[in-house]
């Protein structure tokens, strides 16, 4: 598949923007070919077709939807050593890892495709009426979920495929009926240009219009706030910074319409540790710590950034074990100049306020791992320590006791994650420490690492602000179908004149709630 350097808007291609490359960020060489940034009419024309796709999309069926989005996940796995090279080359991330992103996107696809095909997603709701009912007769009335429109969604910079063109803000958007735009990522162009090239297709062999899915390249922030603003779009899947996704929600809130924007941004993650899970062998639980906060190059949003650790003698040893393993770890290639530059920043700032217990290594584009030491409260202090750094480092921080930590951690922002280390009688005694962690988190783990997130019906890949815009999401899982959908509600409607979700027979067989039984 030869790659072009042009946006896809529909089915045409459109490339008369500035000129940008992506780089190798192994030696910071430029790569062929260049890519255009869109323009304003780009915008227009792609906003115009996906408002026109969705008078027909927006009503597709279960499985003209889930054959549409197996079609994806096939073309994908068509095309995975090409796209798989490319990545390679624009984000230095390993073959291994990027083979395992795939299969997780087209997992994610698949999956999916499987919930639209079975169809009780939709939430059908129908309670009957009775007219003889006095003094007011019951009206019959009936909902279920509908697609909201077009969506616009950002490619992220760490996953090149799992959150990207085909990730699972596009997935599940195309699941529910709407519409995509997607804006590339500039520092993955051409695994973007590729992946969209699949959907295009896709697109074409399923007789949908054409308006279902575009792709727009821009190096710098005026197309992407311009989707956004633009009256047909609907709302807004976004991975990647603070800064980055506040700017689209304030752009999304001055509209004269406003929409959501599903934003995920900045989580630390904190480890807690209870004194129990230290009194025998730390070695594996440091091990297991390391290879969280250090798995590639630490550019992962549930990467843990904060470790809470008793103070006492086990306590010494096991930070002791960390900052060894740590202080060991070889530096790595970050995915991008900026964020290596950022991550330098990070760790600049984190020393002025906490004891470096490693030495950093850094080179162009290549960051080592670095480990901090505080205490909790030099962290109720200093809040700042417990901002993300995204990249391959840590904070520990010490805690007396119970109190001392319960009272750090109240004083948290909104995170992903939390995870909880302890014996099983431990955490029994400590039932109010996991609930003050629920109302920080949005997906809480007894042992293990957060790293890694199962792609499944009942995960949650979200939290209270700011880890994401909206904490009642999550952009992992088939409930992230709900965040591009709204409730409709029929009234008094003959049953031929109601979708099938609705109508009394049942045609789809779909569960539903009816006169509040499940059936």
């Amino acid at each position: 598949m030869q790659l072009e350097g042009k946006s896809l808007i529909g089915f045409a291609t459109s490339g008369g923007g500035t000129p940008f490359r992506a780089a190798d960020p192994s030696n910071d060489e430029s790569l062929e070919p260049a890519f255009h940034n869109a323009t304003s009419d780009d915008v227009a024309r792609a906003a115009q077709l996906a408002q026109a796709a969705f008078a027909s999309y927006g009503h597709a069926s279960g499985k003209q939807k889930g054959a549409f989005l197996r079609r994806i996940a096939e073309g994908l796995l068509a095309a995975q050593d090409a796209i798989v090279e490319r990545a390679g080359r624009e984000t230095a991330l390993p073959q291994a890892r990027l083979t395992g992103e795939m299969a997780r996107t087209v997992g994610q696809l698949r999956l999916f495709a499987t919930l639209v095909e079975e169809g009780s997603w939709v939430d059908a709701r129908i309670d009957h009426g009775d007219p003889t009912r006095a003094p007011i007769p019951k009206p019959d009335v009936r909902s279920m979920q509908r697609p909201l429109g077009p969506v616009v969604v950002f490619g992220a910079s760490n996953f090149p495929l799992a959150f990207s063109v085909a990730g699972g803000d596009t997935a599940a958007a195309l699941a529910a009926g709407c519409p995509v735009i997607v804006k590339a990522h500039p520092a993955h162009p051409g695994t973007s240009e590729l992946v969209g090239r699949v959907i295009q297709h896709a697109v074409r062999e399923s007789n949908l219009h054409e308006g279902v899915f575009s792709l727009l390249f821009d190096a710098g922030y005026e197309i992407g706030l311009a989707l956004v603003r633009h009256p047909v779009v609907k709302a807004v899947g976004f991975t990647g910074s603070r800064t980055g996704g506040r700017a689209l929600m304030e752009a999304a809130a001055a509209r004269a319409v406003p929409i959501p924007v599903f934003a995920e941004m900045s989580s630390v993650n904190p480890v807690v540790i209870l004194p129990g899970a230290l009194t025998k062998d730390v070695k594996p639980l440091a091990t297991g710590l390391h290879g969280a906060v250090t798995l590639g190059v630490g550019q992962f949003c549930t990467n843990p950034g904060l470790v809470f650790v008793p103070q006492s003698a086990d306590g010494d040893r096991f930070v002791d074990e960390l900052a060894t393993l740590i202080g060991g770890t070889a530096p790595g290639t970050m995915l991008t100049a900026g964020i290596r530059t950022s991550f330098a920043a990070g760790v600049e700032q984190l020393s002025t306020h906490a004891e470096q217990r490693t030495r950093v290594a850094m080179a162009p584009n290549r960051a080592g791992a670095a480990l901090f030491v505080t205490d909790a409260i030099a962290l109720r202090a200093k809040p700042e320590l417990a901002h993300e750094v995204f990249g391959p480092s840590t904070v520990v921080v010490r805690y007396r006791d119970g109190a001392d930590l319960r009272e750090t951690l109240g004083g948290l922002e909104g995170q992903l994650t939390a995870t909880v280390h302890a014996t099983p009688d431990e955490l029994a005694a400590n039932g109010d420490l996991v609930a003050l962690l629920g109302e920080k988190a949005g997906r809480l783990l007894f042992g293990g690492f957060p790293t890694g997130v199962e792609v499944c019906h009942a995960m949650v890949h979200g939290g209270p602000y700011p880890a994401t815009s909206d904490g009642r999401s999550t952009s992992v899982g088939t409930r992230a179908i709900s965040r591009f959908a709204r409730p409709l509600c029929w009234q008094n409607f003959p049953d031929a004149a109601l979708p099938d979700e609705l109508r009394e027979a049942n045609p789809l067989g779909i569960s539903r709630l009816v006169d509040g039984k499940l059936g």
